[in-house]
């Protein structure tokens, strides 16, 4: 999970348990969970697919191919985003055969059995390596096409919200390189989605003290409402997904293009703001709004995945970033939610 700096993180602002987790709500598409492994005593991928399955979460991420969590994914019906990890973008971008057989090893390997979605093509890449991105695509394509699966899985790029040079007002909405058009461009013609991990809580805690209500960004009652082209914005989050609609538009004005939160979440711990209190109210809003999509697409479902399964106590940053789990690493729930 890489980190938007704080200036993109005022860019885009200024604008489980007790018991058993309830089912997914009616007409949601898929409340789904990343499933990061940077802490000590995890527990096996077994135990993990479990945990998913027992606590009725259908949807995981995974941040790059691992055989002992696909073989326990079998079966299971969990639907999977599968990372090409950064480092790997590079060699996929410049060899079509070398798409054919990551392809072929970590994904015609496993499935039917496990329920692929999407392939991710990294995660927040920036700077030069982003050049990579949309040959590596198109590679990926090319091999899912051969293989009699590109109906079935989609190709895209999990972005941060700083592929924005302009989000507030959401309908200020622009993406600020070329490469973004293309990879809109590219989604277009393909039918996937665009990935995009949003944090409110990283434009919250890096805007200056008092610019943005707290309960604003926690999808509390709140004085904040913004007005925009007719659209009012009761919460942070709805005002970042727009502004990437609206860059979307932008790129092609008939764009068919979806956005699915492929990150979100807030820390129970670790900075001022990050409390047990604050990641439930979250997290919890966040799953109990998101059925209702957002001003510019009322009604229509998102597709969202919440960060992070567990506590990773082994990641570096600030403190906070190893405080984002709903579950503590001998599987009991940090805080309670009902998916």
């Amino acid at each position: 999970m890489a980190r938007q700096s704080v200036a993109a993180s005022v860019l885009a602002a200024m604008l489980l348990v007790v018991g058993v987790f309830a089912s997914i709500p009616t007409g949601v598409r898929s409340i789904g969970v990343c499933y990061g492994v940077h802490g000590d005593r995890l527990p096996s991928p077994a135990e993990v697919v479990q945990l998913y399955r027992s606590n009725g979460i259908t949807g995981m991420r995974l941040y790059e191919p691992d055989v002992n969590t696909l073989l326990a994914l079998n079966g299971s019906g969990i639907g999977v985003i599968m990372d090409v990890a950064d480092e790997n973008v590079p060699r996929l971008a410049s060899s079509p055969s070398v798409a054919a057989d990551w392809v072929k090893l970590n994904i015609q390997r496993y499935y039917p059995g496990v329920a692929f979605r999407y392939i991710a093509v990294g995660n927040e890449i920036t700077g030069s390596a982003t050049q990579n991105i949309v040959p590596a695509m198109k590679n990926l394509n090319a091999a899912l096409s051969s293989a009699g699966l590109s109906g079935a899985i989609k190709v895209s790029t999990a972005v941060r919200m700083d592929v924005l040079a302009a989000s507030s007002p959401p309908s200020a909405g622009t993406f600020r390189d070329a490469y973004m058009t293309q990879v809109a461009r590219l989604l277009d013609s393909t039918g996937a989605p665009l990935l995009a991990n949003v944090y409110p809580y990283f434009a919250y805690t890096g805007a200056p003290q008092g610019a943005i209500d707290v309960n604003y960004a926690l999808f509390q009652p709140s004085s904040t409402i913004v007005h925009d082209n007719g659209h009012d914005y009761t919460n942070l989050f709805d005002a970042m997904v727009d502004a990437l609609y609206v860059a979307l538009a932008k790129v092609n004005i008939l764009s068919t293009v979806q956005v699915v939160i492929s990150e979100t979440g807030w820390p129970s711990a670790g900075s001022a703001s990050a409390t047990v209190a604050n990641a439930r109210t979250y997290n919890q809003n966040l799953v109990d709004h998101v059925r209702g999509g957002t001003p510019r697409r009322p009604g229509k479902a998102i597709e969202a995945y919440l960060f992070a399964m567990f506590n990773e106590n082994l990641k570096t940053g600030a403190e906070s970033e190893r405080h984002f789990g709903l579950f503590n690493p001998d599987k009991s729930p940090v805080y309670p939610i009902k998916f």
